[in-house]
């Protein structure tokens, strides 16, 4: 979230101030989304799986049909749109980190600049249960985390390249 400094000025005026920093979203127009793309329906971040345009009718626009998946939950959300309305994109980025520890169910990271990040959940099911067979083998792992709109999660897990 971004944080918010008040500013007071003369003559009584108060002026929020907020951090400077990429938006979590930019809009888009519907009919320039793509299969395989990102959308947010509902207020989540999700992907496009499937998508499908109905032609204009007598009087309307022509609609566009998105079936897509919430890139945390899984869940499967549709929306119908105007094909010349804005629909907003995520802002979604995925990192490599070194693998650490698991402490508390949370993952204990190594970011690039070898500072620690502790705030991701070691996720549910398979992928939880990798993780945590290769941190009792010792092996060296790197572990990927998708980001949007405020949200992390481990995405997935491989072993890191053997060093020289």
């Amino acid at each position: 979230m971004a944080e918010k400094k008040e500013i007071r000025y003369a003559h009584n005026h108060t002026f929020e101030e907020a951090s400077a920093g990429a938006s979590a979203t930019f809009p888009m127009q519907c009919s320039a989304l793509r299969k395989n793309g990102h959308v947010v329906i509902k207020g989540r971040p999700c992907k496009i799986v499937e998508m499908s345009t109905s032609k204009t009718g007598k009087h309307g626009h022509a609609k566009v049909h998105l079936v897509a998946i919430d890139i945390f939950s899984g869940k499967k959300l549709e929306e119908l749109c105007p094909s010349t309305h804005n629909m907003d994109v995520p802002n979604v980025s995925r990192t490599e980190y070194q693998f650490s520890y698991i402490d508390d169910d949370y993952l204990h990271l190594i970011k690039p600049d070898g500072s620690e990040k502790n705030d991701v959940r070691v996720p549910e099911g398979d992928l939880g249960e990798r993780i945590r067979e290769f941190e009792d083998s010792g092996t060296d792992i790197l572990v990927t985390i998708i980001s949007a709109m405020g949200e992390e999660a481990a995405i997935s897990v491989k072993e890191a390249p053997k060093g020289n």
